[in-house]
């Protein structure tokens, strides 16, 4: 079926599930917008963000199209996926339980940890989505203010985020698990520092991937997949600076982010 899948995410994170899904499913068309000019979300009250995911939605339905919509974000996600999907006529796919079950597939102690924004752990929405799986798994969890500021400023490594990464995680080392997921899109940019303080032994749990798949199956689902073997079109806009997001986007996506659009158009 004709139509891009549209995203959204509150900047440069779900690049993160861009990037898987370009990977996977490479004809189809992809409308994603960065809301940089409103960013952060996760320190923002979840009513604002909810209204942000309903506008930026809307708009990827009405002035791009949108087959299908991906809140490539996992604060807007806990913001209140169900009343998103209610307001829209098109599948909408989430990056929390993609992610959920990856996490509890990978774990062999049960003891697992997820790390967040301020808003996406206060809002319980990974405590009730590990909880839906049914698998008996004892989770730790963190906030990890600081994180998506660095990414949105393309610093991803040195001392500064060392440091903030050895203070924000020190619950979790403490807790002994062996999977950790990255519950914010913005993370998996910061993979080898998290890593680095998790240590060997912790398997470190992306959405990205599993987001993906969850969008080629809910596709294949609706019969809304794309028929043709044509090189999808990839659009990206932002609410904030385009030239910046353009520059950065590019380091940390690859070339198909090689121009930027301003939204609103």
């Amino acid at each position: 079926m004709s139509g891009p899948i549209g995203m959204f995410d509150s900047g440069f994170g779900g690049l993160t599930v861009a990037r898987a899904m370009i990977d996977l499913l490479p004809w189809e068309d992809l409308v994603y917008i960065g809301d940089t000019g409103r960013y952060p979300y996760g320190s923002k009250p979840l009513d604002e963000v909810r209204g942000f995911s309903n506008e930026l939605a809307r708009s990827l339905i009405d002035d791009y199209g949108a087959k299908a919509i991906v809140v490539a974000c996992n604060t807007a996600t806990a913001a209140g996926l169900d009343e998103l999907r209610a307001s829209v006529d098109v599948p909408v796919i989430d990056v929390i339980r993609p992610g959920v079950k990856s996490l509890v597939s990978t774990t062999v102690t049960g003891r697992v940890g997820v790390i967040g924004t301020v808003g996406t752990v206060k809002s319980g929405a990974y405590v009730r989505a590990i909880a839906d799986t049914g698998v008996p798994v004892s989770l730790s969890s963190a906030a990890c203010p600081g994180f998506v500021e660095f990414v949105e400023r393309g610093q991803t490594t040195g001392d500064e985020v060392t440091v903030l990464a050895e203070r924000l995680l020190a619950p979790i080392v403490d807790a002994d698990v062996d999977a950790l997921l990255l519950g914010c899109t913005h993370y998996p940019f910061l993979a080898r520092v998290i890593g680095d303080v998790m240590g060997p032994d912790v398997t470190l749990v992306s959405s990205a991937d599993e987001t993906a798949f969850a969008v080629r199956e809910r596709l294949s689902e609706a019969g809304l997949h794309c028929e043709t073997r044509t090189p999808g079109r990839h659009r990206f806009a932002s609410s904030g600076d385009i030239e910046v997001f353009r520059e950065l986007g590019s380091r940390l996506l690859g070339p198909e982010l090689d121009a930027t659009e301003p939204w609103p158009r």
